[in-house]
C-alpha cells in the first residue's frame, strides 16, 4: 500500500546508516538503521485503511542565502523530509500535521483514516527525526535552532508547492508550527495547536516549583544533564539490545492499561513499540534542540506569549483534560491576539489526546475547521463532551 521511495543519502549520516546496515541487527549494540525506521513506519501504517504515498522530499542543503546549513557545514549536500500523503476528495482542504518532541508522524496513525475522509492529509517527520535526514546538529543558539526547524519546513513547503493549508502541530511541533505561522502567515489558513509547548506563563505555579526544585541537589544534577545535551534517547541507545524492551514497557504503560481514553489493541501496541524504538534509537540530531529552545523545566526561552499580539492566523488550541501542558497559557495568549482564537478541551485524554481519545480529538478538529467544511459554519455547535475554555 505504501510507496517506499527512500532515497540514498551521502555524507556522515548516510555513512552511519550504510555501515550499520552491513551488520545483522542481532549483532549490533543498537539494532536499528535508517531503513529500519521506514520499514517500521510501513508496518505501523498497515493498520491505516486509506491509501497513502510515502516520499522523501528534497529540501536542499539549507535555506537560500543562509549561512546556517541543516548539517552545520558549507556543503551542498541535499537533505530530505520524510512525508506521507493520504488519498482524499479533490476539493478537500489540506491539513499538514507536525509531530512533537521525541515523536514522528506515525504517532498520528489512529487519526489518518478519520481525518482523510474530510481533509487532504499530509504528515511529516521534522528534520532530524523519524525517517527524515538526521544531519549533525550544530546550532548554538535559540535563533539558530528555531531556523533549523522553521526554515527546513518552509523549504519542504516550497518543494511541495503548497499554500493555503491548515497547519496542525503537537507539543514541540505546536511550538514550531506557531513560530512558522508568525514568520510565514501568508501560507497558513488556520493554525491548530495540540497541547503546544511554549505558552506556559512565567507566573504559573509549576514554573515556581521548578525554580525551587533547581535549588535542591537532585534539581542541580538534572539541570546539569539538561544543559549537557542529555536526552531520553541516549538512555535507549545506551541500553543497546535491551532498548526495545524498555520502549515496550513505556508504550504499554503510557498507551495501554494506564491510558486515560481508548486503550490500544495488542497489535497497535506491538507495532507502535517497534516504530518508536527505531525512531528513538537512531542517530541523534533534532533531539539536541531541547536546551536551546527550552530552559530547564520546559519553559520556552522565546515564549510564544510574547508574540501573541503579532498573531496573524486564526488559531484553535486543543488540550486533553489531563494534559500536563497548562491550557491557561493559551487563555493568557488569547487576551492579546487580534485574530479569532478558540480553546477546546477533550475529555479522557492526556498530552497525546489524539491517541488517548481519537474520536473526541477528531470532533475537535472538525469543529475547529468548520468554516472550511460546513456550508453554514455559524450554525455549528461545539460537539457534546468537548469543553470550550
Amino acid at each position: 500500500m505504501a510507496e517506499d521511495i527512500r532515497k540514498s543519502e551521502v555524507g556522515s549520516s548516510s555513512v552511519w546508516a550504510k555501515t550499520r546496515s552491513l551488520w545483522p541487527s542481532v549483532l549490533r549494540w543498537i539494532p536499528t538503521s535508517t531503513d529500519h525506521i521506514i520499514a517500521a513506519e510501513k508496518r505501523l501504517l498497515s493498520i491505516v485503511k486509506t491509501p497513502y504515498k510515502q516520499e522523501q522530499v528534497n529540501i536542499g542543503s539549507g535555506p537560500p542565502k543562509s549561512k546556517v546549513r541543516w548539517f552545520g557545514s558549507a556543503s551542498d549536500e541535499p537533505r530530505f523530509i520524510n512525508t506521507v500523503s493520504f488519498e482524499s476528495k479533490e476539493d478537500s482542504p489540506t491539513l499538514v500535521m507536525v509531530h512533537g518532541y521525541a515523536a514522528s508522524q506515525g504517532f498520528f496513525f489512529r487519526n489518518f483514516d478519520a481525518l482523510a475522509s474530510r481533509f487532504k492529509i499530509i504528515a511529516i517527520d521534522q528534520l532530524g527525526w523519524g525517517g527524515s535526514s538526521r544531519p549533525d546538529f550544530t546550532c548554538k543558539s535559540t535563533e539558530e535552532t528555531e531556523a533549523w526547524f522553521i526554515d527546513s519546513f518552509e523549504e519542504w513547503r516550497r518543494a511541495k508547492n503548497l499554500s493555503n493549508f491548515i497547519l496542525l502541530g503537537h507539543s514541540f511541533g505546536g511550538y514550531v508550527a506557531a513560530k512558522y505561522a508568525l514568520k510565514h502567515p501568508e501560507h497558513v489558513q488556520h493554525l491548530i495547536l495540540v497541547g503546544p509547548a511554549g505558552f506556559t506563563p512565567e507566573s504559573d505555579a509549576s514554573s515556581m516549583k521548578i525554580a525551587r526544585f533547581q535549588t535542591t541537589w537532585k534539581g542541580a544534577i538534572i539541570k546539569h544533564l539538561w544543559d549537557s545535551d542529555f536526552t531520553p534517547q541516549k538512555i535507549i541507545r545506551g541500553a543497546g539490545p535491551w532498548g526495545p524492551d524498555m520502549v515496550r514497557r513505556y508504550t504499554s504503560a503510557r498507551f495501554g492499561s494506564y491510558s486515560t481514553g481508548e486503550v490500544l489493541t495488542e497489535e497497535e501496541t506491538k507495532l507502535l513499540t517497534d516504530y518508536v524504538y527505531h525512531t528513538l534509537a537512531a542517530k541523534a540530531s533534532g533531539e539536541l534542540c531541547l536546551k536551546h529552545i527550552f530552559s530547564f523545566g520546559a519553559l520556552a526561552r522565546s515564549p510564544l506569549l510574547q508574540s501573541a499580539s503579532d498573531w496573524k492566523v486564526p488559531t484553535t488550541f486543543i488540550y486533553g483534560f489531563d494534559d500536563w501542558m497548562n491550557y491557561q497559557g493559551a487563555e493568557e495568549a488569547r487576551k492579546h491576539m487580534k485574530v479569532p482564537c478558540e480553546i477546546i478541551r477533550v475529555p479522557r485524554g492526556g498530552h497525546f489526546v489524539f491517541i488517548d481519545n481519537p474520536n473526541g480529538f477528531h470532533s475537535a478538529i472538525l469543529y475547529a475547521c468548520r468554516r472550511f467544511l460546513s456550508p453554514d459554519p455559524d450554525k455549528e455547535f461545539l460537539p457534546e463532551g468537548l469543553t470550550s475554555a
